[in-house]
């Protein structure tokens, strides 16, 4: 006999470790079965299971099992990203509270000290991927860092430079200075920041007393600056573009220019532009020629070698001594000097509140600089042509399609890649640079000492590049350098490309995009089919989760708390096309509760002898209640497969649910009770035959998403044996013949009851009073059916008799309508009619109030301009909600007269 309630605790590990050893989680290559393949994106290995990661991993595993189910050959390859930046800072720490350093240790012992930890340490995410459920092919995981991934690498690496594709140049670029690296977009966070606008007043060469003034948020930069800008149409200073203003603080010359950058409605309408240190202000200097010197180190210090010789005294404007005082200060320190120099020389107009975005480093939390480095970089641009193609061809297509417009937008407008980072931990880059600085790109030093060789005429000795290469190139790559490319395996040839990409959009261009560079480059196809986008994980408000607002949810809480299933299945319900998931631990108890009423249906079904049974044919059925809920199953069958063939996960899950509570649960196991308890009759042996049919395919629809609680039962019930659900058949929809006449039965029986249950409801008719029910205009063959059913209708909608209306209506009767028949239920007796009433119009009256409430507040132009949109969303959830209860109660008062 089942336990009265199923323990996620005792069950889950022990059923994951069983279903692993099995091997049915592996691929099956030498199988004749068509291929079904998912990448999954490679988490950090230094990462811990979050939210976002549940999200796409189980709906990855939903198709996975789904395809498995139906006799695909599943490769799900698993896999951890070495996490360059993460991951060094992970040991650095551990180093620090050691009492040493990465430079004390020197790089090979650190790289070393980097592996021990990952050994032991890292690649957690992998156990908790397990918690999760996540059917992966663990034989197959791979590391980022792998010998066969780092040579997949490299000869990206040497080719695409051999190609002319990688190169070094001089750019800006995010500089992370307490890593003292570049970093990427993605591991930028820009955080709204109160800080100030400083006004400076720049003198205008030649033309005594008249000044240019400059609005600004980093005066420390303006050491650097190389021109000021104002807009081409902007009157006020038509008459000075190409004229000079002298730099307060270093008595430099420096050009007044048109750039439609300057926008004229913002400050002044004048900016300076420092190239070196801002992106834009990079962009005018290139169009404009100007000189691009860097006057902050790589720890955001004050650094004056590329402008010490360009300091001039100037009377009232500069001094050199006091500019010199900056070298090494870090830049806040330099601002507030700076500024206060400009203040006591009267150049300083004013200083504004500002509020504006300061983008940190998503690891250190240093505040991010803009540096104008060497690096290496990649022709992103060539690179994205056949991609761009792919798409609008049709070769790849975005779910939902409007991500393609975000596609579209980032690659026609992409910039050159840079791809080094000043790191220690990460793929080496393959590049060696001789006495002048030549370099030299080779797979191994060997080959590079062979190209020395030739390019010298003698042996010369090489330094090796120091950087590493962004983390983002390895995972480009990850589609095919997992199934052994260079080498042309036998795997590779039969799981790429792959099928389908689950994602968030946040990493569109970071990783989708490059994936669909390298693929097309390299194996000349595409790395998958298809691309669907799931929006970001909410809370139940629609605000996005922090740390700071502590609203975020931890997944293995979750799991902990309510188990896997509930997780997974509130995830996928959650889960619909085009749209974020607003998630709460509510919603995922609530569907612990469904998981819950899974487990008691099943209960019941096996104390009333419901066992499965060989050769059970649903056309063999007669009973309408037979022939109704195999009906309905087959619909829902129908509607499961369409859904998840379309990405549907919400529909999915909202038909297993609706199947599952209403049809089996609520309605078929109720009017089956009395049946079961009729002992061995021919009716409640079939009836008990159907039940277990439809338990063992409602266990087979919910396997992809719950599946710890379905195999448990599939075993209990000798449908299968322990594990072995994952691989049973998918359900295939059987439609039977004539069944019409008994689903049009059973659904008007259904709204029968249903009726009487609402107006009982809505007139606070307690539970243990019985009420008649008298049918008026009703057909003969509703009288016949009421009749027939009349045990069911008794007992499910609390009736102490259904007949004719013969006479005149009774007073204080509450009516309704059926199809042809009114429903006349006379309560007089059994209730107050008048307090009835009264309480209905009170209610009336304030769900009214409410809505006039409502109604103004959207009514209000300031409001809805002001309030978040979330805000603005819920008010309006709350109007329709409000409005829905009006109906409810006008409708009630409407039965009662």
């Amino acid at each position: 006999m089942l336990d009265k309630s199923f323990s996620p605790d005792g069950t889950e590990t022990s059923l994951y470790a069983l279903w692993e050893a099995s091997g049915a989680f592996g691929a099956q290559p030498a199988s004749t079965a068509a291929p079904y393949t998912i990448m999954i994106p490679p988490p950090n290995v230094t990462g811990t299971l979050h939210i976002g990661h549940a999200l796409t991993m189980t709906l990855q595993d939903t198709l996975i099992r789904w395809r498995r189910m139906q006799g695909r050959d599943v490769l799900w390859q698993p896999g951890t990203d070495h996490a360059g930046i993460a991951t060094q800072l992970v040991v650095e720490r551990m180093l620090q509270k050691e009492g040493t350093s990465r430079q004390e240790m020197g790089r090979d012992a650190f790289v070393e000290r980097v592996w021990e930890w990952k050994a032991e340490s890292g690649g957690g995410i992998t156990k908790q991927l397990r918690r999760l459920g996540s059917s992966l092919d663990w034989k197959r995981e791979r590391f980022t860092m792998d010998d066969g991934l780092s040579d997949a690498v490299k000869e990206v690496f040497v080719t695409l430079y051999r190609e002319g594709l990688i190169y070094r140049d001089r750019r800006l670029v995010n500089w992370d200075p307490a890593f003292r690296s570049a970093i990427s977009d993605l591991e930028v966070d820009n955080r709204e920041t109160r800080g100030s606008l400083w006004y400076i007043r720049y003198p205008v060469e030649g033309q005594p007393g008249r000044t240019i003034t400059v609005a600004t948020t980093r005066p420390e930069t303006m050491l650097g600056d190389m021109a000021v800008a104002v807009h081409p149409d902007d009157a006020r200073y038509a008459d000075l573009v190409g004229r000079n203003v002298i730099l307060p603080l270093t008595g430099r010359r420096i050009p007044i220019v048109a750039d439609e950058h300057s926008d004229p409605t913002k400050g002044s309408g004048a900016v300076k532009i420092t190239p070196a240190h801002d992106f834009n202000d990079f962009e005018v200097g290139r169009r404009h020629r100007l000189d691009m010197p860097s006057v902050l180190d790589e720890e955001a210090r004050i650094t004056l070698a590329e402008i010490e010789g360009e300091l001039r005294a100037e009377e009232g404007l500069a001094d050199p001594a006091f500019v010199r005082t900056l070298e090494g200060m870090p830049r806040d320190a330099a601002r507030k000097a700076m500024v206060a120099e400009l203040e006591r020389l009267e150049w300083l107009e004013k200083i504004e509140p500002h509020t504006n975005q300061v983008p940190h480093a998503e690891r250190s939390g240093a505040v991010v600089e803009p540096r104008l480095t060497t690096q290496w970089y990649c022709d992103a641009k060539t690179l994205a042509g056949p991609a761009i193609e792919a798409v609008e061809s049709g070769q790849i297509e975005f779910v939902p399609r409007q991500w393609e417009n975000t596609f579209y937008a980032w690659m026609r407008d992409i910039q050159p890649w840079c791809i080094s980072r000043q790191l220690w931990w990460g793929h080496r880059i393959p590049a060696w640079y001789g006495p002048d600085g030549h370099v030299f790109v080779a797979h191994d030093e060997a080959d590079a000492t062979a190209q020395a060789r030739s390019h010298y005429g003698q042996d010369t000795a090489l330094t090796r590049d120091e950087d590493v290469l962004d983390t983002w190139f390895s995972s480009a790559l990850w589609p095919f350098s997992t199934l052994g490319w260079p080498e042309r395996t036998a795997d590779l040839a039969r799981y790429y490309p792959t099928d389908v990409l689950v994602t968030g959009f946040d990493i569109i261009f970071f990783w989708v995009a490059r994936m669909m560079m390298m693929g097309l480059h390299f194996m000349k196809d595409v790395p998958f089919r298809k691309v669907f986008i799931h929006g970001l994980v909410r809370d139940e408000r629609g605000q996005k989760m922090s740390k700071s607002k502590g609203n975020g949810i931890d997944p293995l809480e979750m799991i902990d708390t309510y188990g896997a299933d509930a997780t997974r299945f509130c995830i996928c319900a959650l889960t619909g096309l085009g749209r974020d998931v607003k998630l709460g631990r509510k919603r995922v108890e609530e569907y612990r509760s469904f998981m819950t009423k899974i487990w008691n249906a099943a209960r019941f079904c096996e104390m009333n002898g419901v066992a499965p049974v060989e050769g059970f044919s649903p056309a063999s059925v007669r009973s309408p209640l037979g022939r109704w809920i195999l009906a309905e199953l087959a619909q829902a069958v129908e509607d499961a497969t369409k859904a998840l063939e379309s990405f549907r996960f919400d529909e999915y899950a909202a038909t297993c649910y609706r199947f599952v509570w209403n049809c089996f649960c609520d309605w078929f196991l109720e009017f089956a009770k009395p049946v079961f308890g009729a002992g061995e009759t021919a009716e409640a042996v079939e009836t008990r035959a159907v039940a277990a049919h439809v338990l063992g395919t409602i266990l087979r629809l919910m396997q992809p998403v719950t599946p710890f609680m379905t195999d448990t039962l599939w075993q209990h019930f000798g449908f299968g044996a322990e594990g072995t659900l994952m691989t049973a058949p998918w359900p295939q929809p059987e439609h039977l013949e004539g069944a019409a006449a008994a689903r049009d039965e059973m659904e008007w029986l259904i709204r029968f009851i249903s009726a009487i249950r609402t107006v009982r409801s809505e007139m606070n008719v307690p539970p243990s009073r019985l009420a008649p029910v008298l049918l008026r205009d009703a057909s003969p063959a509703t009288v016949a059916r009421a009749a027939q059913w009349s045990e069911a209708i008794g007992r499910m909608a609390r009736v102490s008799e259904v007949l004719p209306l013969e006479g005149d209506m009774p007073q204080g009767a509450a009516q309704l309508v059926v199809d042809e028949a009114t429903l006349v239920i006379p309560l007089a007796g059994i209730i107050d009619i008048a307090q009835e009433r009264l309480r209905l119009e009170k209610e009336c009256a304030k769900v009214e109030g409410e809505i006039t409430k409502v109604e103004r507040k959207l009514g209000n132009a300031d409001f809805v301009a002001r309030a978040k949109p979330e805000v603005v969303a819920e008010n309006r959830e709350r109007l329709d909600a409000f409005m829905a209860e009006r109906t409810r109660l006008q409708a009630a008062l409407a039965r009662i007269g």
